[in-house]
């Protein structure tokens, strides 16, 4: 059988019901990594689903506990065809955020798969179940149209708590080195560009969150007698705020802007657009960093978000000028950023500019690293011209994803070259009630996968052999 049977295979192991049997069943599994005392569901995910789904594929797995002894476990599978043939590793979590059935639109369950039109709607159809089982059965159809075979060695690592911030995968990657060593990622999570194009993107934006803090005296005082002579913690926290950033969202403190858009960078950029979809928010086209396009703002630029902010009480005002107040802000940044040093530099800026007062602090939150496969690589152009082969479409290469993503995990600690491949789009709900993944999309994602795994079997050698010659 050929490239063009596989892909046909995986569009019908969709049109035939047998990936909404997969994912009913892996959605039908709550597992919500941040929710307290679920580590027997988040076992249970991998020991009665992907540990059998992976071995029905001749995968070996094993499961390991998280190495912080709280958080969700581990699962690695290899399948080995033979020691000359590339390797590949592919990614997923099977945790997803709280289900909170209550706040889905009335016909909805958030452990059952009900299709209206082209939405498919349930939790994790869109992160990440919906996307790694997309996986697992294009590697099917590669098995099929190859006579059993994939062609390629392929390794399997998922974990359980992605959405907790991924703790443990880090020391997992630095202990399972050896047995996750491979040639490539090929990992699919995140959204499209829009639901249309096929994308791919090298690595994600690193996230960093920090609080500003003014703690000026015990208890507020009177605004008619003390105010005009008692500093007030909210003005002097918003003009620090508007100190690091102004008032159309542009940067301002030195440290915390990259560096110049690469041209490679700025070059693949040319032709993404940003929005669009149903349900998107309209753009504000004069917000951030003036001269850059919107997918040069979010794909390479950083950005400084204020997520919180809080000053006396906001629900029941009183007349008195508050002690305290407190901002949580978070930098999105791209590679290029001195992000080790953020904390400090932010700490001179706002002594700089008249706030000794002001205190900053980390929060506890993770940070994640920016990360970004050189446009450059052979992976990279391998990956789009087999899309655009599986699928008739330019697809659109992100140098990074807007969002973060622990890719630092892949790139810097196992050294691989990082392909993501989303099967999501901007407008699935993620995160929030109603999650969903689309039914032609999926379809198409299935048929793209395999072509790209057929690929990898057929061509991925000489890709490897450019890399080594380079």
């Amino acid at each position: 059988m050929s490239r063009h049977d596989a892909v046909a295979l995986a569009a019908r192991h969709f049109d035939e019901g047998g990936f909404r049997a997969v994912l009913q069943d892996a959605v039908g599994r709550a597992t919500e990594s941040q929710t307290p005392g679920q580590i027997p569901a988040l076992t249970a995910y991998l020991t009665d689903f992907a540990a059998p789904a992976l071995r029905r594929l001749g995968f070996a797995p094993r499961i390991l506990d998280n190495p912080d002894g709280v958080h969700g476990p581990f699962l690695i599978a290899e399948r080995h065809e033979g020691d000359g043939l590339p390797t590949v590793l592919i990614y997923g979590h099977g945790d997803t955020v709280q289900n909170y059935p209550e706040q889905w639109r009335a016909g909805l369950d958030p452990l059952r798969i009900v299709v209206e039109g082209e939405r498919w709607y349930g939790r994790g159809t869109a992160d990440n179940k919906g996307q790694h089982i997309v996986n697992l059965g294009a590697l099917d159809a590669v098995m099929r149209a190859r006579g059993g075979r994939l062609g390629f060695n392929a390794k399997f690592l998922i974990e359980m708590g992605e959405e907790a911030g991924s703790p443990g995968l880090r020391e997992v990657c630095r202990a399972e080195a050896q047995a996750l060593k491979a040639d490539v990622l090929i990992a699919s999570d995140g959204p499209r560009v829009s639901a249309e194009r096929p994308t791919v993107f090298l690595g994600s934006r690193g996230g960093y969150s920090f609080e500003l803090v003014v703690d000026l005296r015990a208890g507020g005082h009177h605004s008619g007698n003390w105010g005009g002579l008692l500093r007030n913690p909210g003005t002097v926290l918003a003009s620090a705020i508007a100190s690091l950033v102004d008032g159309r969202g542009r940067i301002l403190a030195e440290a915390l802007r990259p560096p110049a858009i690469p041209e490679g960078v700025r070059k693949a950029l040319s032709d993404i657009t940003v929005g669009g979809d149903a349900n998107a928010p309209e753009i504000d086209l004069d917000w951030g960093e003036p001269g850059l396009s919107p997918a040069e703002r979010v794909f390479g630029w950083n950005s400084l978000e204020v997520l919180a902010f809080k000053c006396g009480d906001p629900e029941g005002p009183l007349n008195a000028v508050p002690p305290s107040a407190k901002a949580t802000l978070q930098l999105r940044f791209v590679v290029g950023t001195d992000w080790q040093n953020l904390l400090p530099a932010i700490r001179a800026h706002l002594d700089a500019a008249g706030f000794p007062m002001v205190a900053v602090r980390p929060t506890r939150n993770e940070m994640f690293r920016a990360t970004r496969l050189p446009v450059e690589d052979p992976w990279v152009e391998w990956a789009l011209a087999s899309i655009a082969e599986s699928t008739g479409k330019r697809p659109a290469l992100l140098p990074n994803l807007g969002g973060s993503l622990p890719n630092d995990a892949f790139s810097e600690i196992l050294g691989l070259p990082t392909l993501w491949v989303p099967h999501s789009y901007p407008a699935c709900s993620q995160h929030a009630p109603d999650e969903h993944l689309l039914g032609p999309m999926t379809r198409e994602a299935l048929g793209l996968m395999a072509g790209l795994f057929w690929d990898l079997g057929e061509t991925g050698p000489a890709v490897i052999a450019r890399r080594r010659a380079a």
